[in-house]
């Protein structure tokens, strides 16, 4: 039996296309760990993290060779790994200031792992690796309704496509939602150490918001674009009629 490929089976999560649609986003569970500071810096924050969820990831796939069996276990291709991103006093990011960045670095669960299950795997890697996989976080998170789409290319160039998806969200009657606990996110396709900078796949997800009737066109003008719109519409948020993803309500669980 072919392995369980989350990329391939929800498609419309992790291979949109190039232009931009809305997306509703169900709850899933992540192994999720949080820091700061640039994400290039060798030997960092970021780097560490990577490992950590990796190391805790793999543990849980390679199960089936042990002797601790997982109820409801079933075979599956590790999820890509994605990124929350933000930077204090700032809606959206500034990508010229890696150093201000504030990140969680995530990997979806399978549905069988449990906040047991995952005790054990990081009890078992730690052991295993010798090393404090504390940081290492049981995460649920619905995230709703978004505007994502497929940026082709450096991570560098990702301010173009951004602006696309803020302009489709305009256009369809839609604003950019940087509220608590909704946050600029990446869901990395490629293997930046084996791929060419141009042909990088990386999912970009913005959240967003209907988009409030008294707003006037000056108003809205006055708010500027990403990184600086707020506003204060009381509406709240569709039900995902005509949206990827279906029509389920959803909550914000995404704490601290």
């Amino acid at each position: 039996m072919m392995a369980f490929d989350y990329k391939k089976e929800y498609k419309e999560f992790y291979l949109p296309p190039r232009t931009p649609g809305l997306v509703t986003v169900p709850a899933m569970n992540f192994l999720a760990v949080r820091g700061n500071g640039d994400p290039n810096e060798e030997g960092g924050a970021y780097k560490q993290a990577l490992g950590m969820l990796y190391a805790v990831a793999f543990t849980i796939k390679m199960s089936k060779l042990g002797k601790h069996k997982l109820d409801g276990y079933f075979d599956y291709v590790v999820p890509p790994l994605e990124g929350l991103w933000w930077q204090e006093g700032r809606q959206g990011v500034d990508y010229a200031r890696k150093d201000a960045f504030q990140w969680i670095s995530l990997i979806r669960l399978p549905e069988f792992v449990t906040e047991e299950v995952f005790a054990w795997a990081v009890r078992e890697a730690a052991e295993k690796k010798q090393q404090d996989f504390s940081p290492v976080e049981f995460l649920p998170w619905e995230e709703g309704l978004c505007v994502q789409c497929m940026h082709l290319g450096p991570y560098d160039n990702e301010p173009a496509t951004v602006a696309a998806i803020e302009e489709y969200a305009r256009e369809q009657g839609y604003e950019l939602d940087f509220s608590q606990g909704r946050f600029h996110h990446e869901i990395y396709l490629s293997d930046v150490r084996r791929t060419k900078l141009e042909k990088l796949k990386t999912v970009l997800r913005l959240p967003v918001r209907r988009r409030c009737p008294l707003d006037t066109a000056e108003e809205l003008e006055k708010g500027g674009s990403y990184g600086n719109f707020q506003s204060n519409c009381p509406l709240s948020l569709p039900r995902g009629a005509g949206v990827a993803g279906g029509d389920r309500p959803f909550q914000h669980r995404l704490a601290q």
